[in-house]
């Protein structure tokens, strides 16, 4: 079934905003009806019996009625209007087990998106819980620990996040507008927004990169395209590539008090909203619009108990243009395409097909994956600095 998913006009694009305006206005909270939830769980029942590999599956082996199709529909609409965020609530994980919440997150990405690979496994669902990694070293990821993170995107189009099971306390959920960022900058320190804009920020792949890739890439914490802003910031990956790989350039004096000035402004009361996440609750995040963090988080005894969210990474047919830099990280740049994502190491014959397949039956441009810039290429790259 092809997408109904309109294009955003100009008007209806993300604009900047503070926490007491998504305190206001919670036109980005969406409940499910309980026609819209049952149809989750009626389509989960047939693909079971259809009992298909994830990536084998289509939508015909997750037939959502057309009211629960259009709640997911309206969902990824609003990642890509005001507010550049969407909470959708509802969900009946409390009915299902954690094989069948996996299977029918599954089936709703198949019309969302293409999902995008997460890790150096290659893994198309992450679970977020604490397994005992650790955050702040060299190749860690903040989805495995326990930890506080940065404020930081994901690495697709719209990051969502459906939580299954919430922590004994903590894990409490951070968001700010990457555009009221901008414009805070602009207005306190506007001699440091030509320096977030430069192609001369390094970050880590922190171990997830395809083995033709460097083990870092460049690409601006600012950008705009074509009206679009996008930001692209995560400290902890960016302080990584400077202290795992002598060959980065050291940052510079403003570009230290650049980012200083962002951990300054994201945490404030002002600028950060925070929400706890209930079972059966969807976040779904722009990432060009948005940047997100956690606060540390207490766990239950029992495995089944322990905080436990699925994520899915996804290109959506609505996404905006980036910037022609941000090729090196992002791939394809044009509006709607399929991009982002880490390669790691884990891909399959079978996902290449699944992504072309998908790309298909939503519509959307797609380029057989080829990186811009390859190991041998980063020497000349960096010799430029």
């Amino acid at each position: 079934m092809a997408p109904s998913l309109p294009k955003i006009d100009a008007k209806g694009r993300p604009r900047a905003w503070k926490a007491d305006e998504v305190r206001r206005d919670t036109t980005w909270i969406q409940r499910l009806t309980s026609s819209q939830a049952e149809g989750f769980t009626v389509a989960l029942k047939h693909a079971k019996e259809i009992n298909k590999p994830l990536l084998e599956m289509t939508q015909e082996d997750y037939p959502l009625p057309d009211d629960s199709r259009r709640a997911l529909e309206q969902a990824i609409e609003t990642t890509q209007s005001r507010w550049g965020m969407c909470l959708v609530k509802g969900f009946p994980t409390d009915e299902w087990t954690e094989a069948e919440m996996r299977l029918a997150y599954w089936g709703m990405s198949l019309y969302m998106g293409v999902a995008r690979t997460q890790n150096q496994a290659s893994e198309v669902i992450n679970d977020v819980r604490d397994t005992g990694g650790s955050y702040k070293v060299k190749g860690g990821r903040g989805y495995n620990t326990n930890a506080g993170l940065d404020f930081h995107q994901d690495s697709a189009d719209v990051v969502a996040l459906l939580c299954r099971r919430t922590a004994k306390s903590g894990g409490t959920s951070k968001v700010m507008s990457s555009i009221a960022l901008r414009e805070q900058v602009q207005e306190v320190r506007p001699d440091l927004v030509p320096v977030l804009q430069e192609n001369s920020w390094f970050h880590s792949f922190q171990g997830a990169q395809d083995s033709s890739q460097p083990e870092f890439y460049r690409c601006p914490i600012f950008g705009d395209e074509a009206g679009f802003f996008c930001a692209r910031a995560n400290r902890k990956n960016a302080f990584a590539a400077q202290r795992d790989f002598p060959d980065v350039p050291r940052w510079t004096t403003q570009q230290e008090e650049a980012l200083d000035l962002l951990d300054t402004i994201m945490p404030s009361e002002e600028f950060c909203y925070t929400m706890e996440l209930e079972k059966g609750d969807m976040q779904l995040l722009n990432s060009f619009v948005t940047l997100h963090s956690r606060t540390p988080f207490e766990d239950y005894d029992e495995h089944d108990e322990k905080r436990h969210l699925m994520r899915l990474w996804l290109s959506i047919p609505i996404s905006q243009p980036l910037p022609l830099q941000w090729a090196e990280y992002w791939g394809d740049v044009r509006a709607g395409s399929v991009r982002g994502g880490v390669r790691g190491g884990g891909i399959t014959p079978e996902f290449l097909e699944y992504e072309k397949r998908q790309s298909d039956i939503m519509k959307m441009p797609f380029a057989p994956w080829n990186p811009v810039v390859r190991k041998e290429n980063m020497a000349k790259i960096l010799s430029a600095f």
